[in-house]
């Protein structure tokens, strides 16, 4: 029996149990499918209920991580089969090419600069343009550039500047065999595409944004540097209005509340109060879920603080005008009418979903999901991390709705069953 500890997925919840487990003394391999490691938190602006930045509580745990004498990290990667049993794991993982040499590569990014080709960019989830040889975000971990090779036309610029002779555009797939013990889940969550739901014009019209858009957006690492601005000209928020549970508590959709949402919007409009304190922030909403600590107060402070008009209304339709201003159509149940209200930017708070590699990746484990497509849980109560396979453990959004500091709880204890479940076979 090795004690190797596999976690797949690179969020904030992989990196705590990858941590948690190195720090105990054993190796572990950690596989990540996007070129960083850092996942969803490194595209958020703040948290709540503190408004701390985002990164600056990411960025260290992601170099920490890297860095770590006992984690090997396997960025562009995917797991493609896993047999054997608890204890004796046998795992393949296909490592997709970076065409960037990760040992040379200095992070200089000369290579950007000399790539003349542009296309849309999946960080910044459409915002902004980044080029066919690029760094993933600025603070990524590693700090290595990547070449996206649907866009490239191997012009060869890149590896005519780059004087590390990192440049490899012949570079191929390669396949690792791992031996682990054990093994932690920690895939995090996608975002819901409310493309389907044409009532909010999400798609047709460009100041309809979701939730995420709107973290790059206010970003100062984003593709406006921060700056609050309307999507179809470029111009001044006055007024800003988000709509919760978009695909959420919805039979259609996601019938299950994404947790999170209720406090995002108020974080959110709390921050664009204090970009500009004239703006004026509306959040129509079905029922406000705070559940957790310091949250309630959250929400009071946005109503007496930073002025936040909560509306309990489910907007039936949203229409543009002439002036591309949005119109929130919306039945009051306060005054049991029909009202409207006209704001320069919407926001759709969408649920969030387990990611879309669950149902793939549960296969090639051998472990079930739930109705609602995340993985299942051998108890609830009493094995809140263990799945139906021995030696396998989940723990973070990919088991069911929480926010940061759930996910790294539950991260450190997903981490100690992991670690127990090798000791107890070492003293066997």
């Amino acid at each position: 029996m090795t004690e190797n500890i596999l976690v797949i997925g690179g969020g904030i919840a992989g990196i705590q149990a990858s941590l948690d487990l190195a720090d105990k003394g054993l190796n572990v391999y950690l596989v990540e499918k996007s070129p960083s490691i850092g996942g969803r938190m490194a595209q958020l602006d703040k948290t709540f209920p503190t408004n701390d930045c985002s990164i600056c509580i990411l960025a260290p745990k992601m170099i920490d991580c890297f860095n770590h004498p006992n984690i090997t990290v396997y960025t562009c990667s995917d797991v493609k089969s896993v047999n054997g049993s608890a204890g004796n794991f046998k795992v393949k993982v296909l490592r997709r090419p970076r065409y960037i040499d990760e040992e040379k590569c200095t992070g200089c990014g000369d290579c950007i600069h000399a790539c003349p080709y542009e296309s849309p960019d999946e960080f910044n989830v459409g915002l902004g343009k980044k080029r066919s040889a690029h760094l993933y975000f600025q603070q990524a971990v590693p700090r290595v550039a990547i070449i996206d090779e649907k866009t490239c036309t191997k012009c060869g610029n890149c590896k005519i500047v780059c004087e590390a002779g990192a440049v490899d555009l012949d570079q191929k797939p390669k396949e690792l065999e791992l031996e682990v013990s054990a093994i932690v889940v920690a895939t995090g969550l996608d975002v819901f595409d409310p493309s389907a739901m044409s009532e909010y014009g999400y798609g047709k019209y460009r100041n309809v944004i979701t939730s995420i858009q709107y973290e790059r957006l206010i970003n100062a690492a984003g593709p406006t540097g921060g700056h609050l601005e309307r999507i179809s000209d470029k111009g001044r928020v006055k007024r800003l209005a988000f709509i919760q549970c978009v695909g959420s508590r919805d039979v259609k959709n996601s019938p299950y509340c994404s947790t999170v949402c209720c406090m995002f919007s108020t974080k959110s409009a709390t921050l664009a109060r204090e970009h500009d304190p004239d703006i004026e922030n509306y959040i129509f909403y079905t029922e406000m879920r705070a559940s957790g600590k310091r949250f309630q107060e959250y929400i009071d402070r946005g109503k007496t603080e930073y002025g936040i008009h909560y509306i309990r209304a489910k907007p039936g339709e949203i229409k543009e005008n002439e002036k591309k201003d949005l119109v929130i159509w919306y039945y009051d149940r306060e005054s049991e009418s029909v009202k409207s209200l006209e704001v320069d930017l919407v926001v759709l708070a969408v649920s969030l979903l387990p990611s879309r590699g669950s149902v793939d990746l549960a296969k090639i484990l051998g472990i079930d999901l739930d109705e609602d497509g995340f993985f299942k849980l051998k108890d609830k109560l009493y094995s809140p991390v263990d799945t139906n396979v021995s030696g396998i453990f989940v723990c973070g959004y990919s088991k069911r709705p929480m926010d940061i500091t759930d996910a790294v709880i539950d991260a450190s204890g997903a981490s100690a069953r992991a670690a127990e479940f090798v000791a107890a076979a070492r003293c066997r």
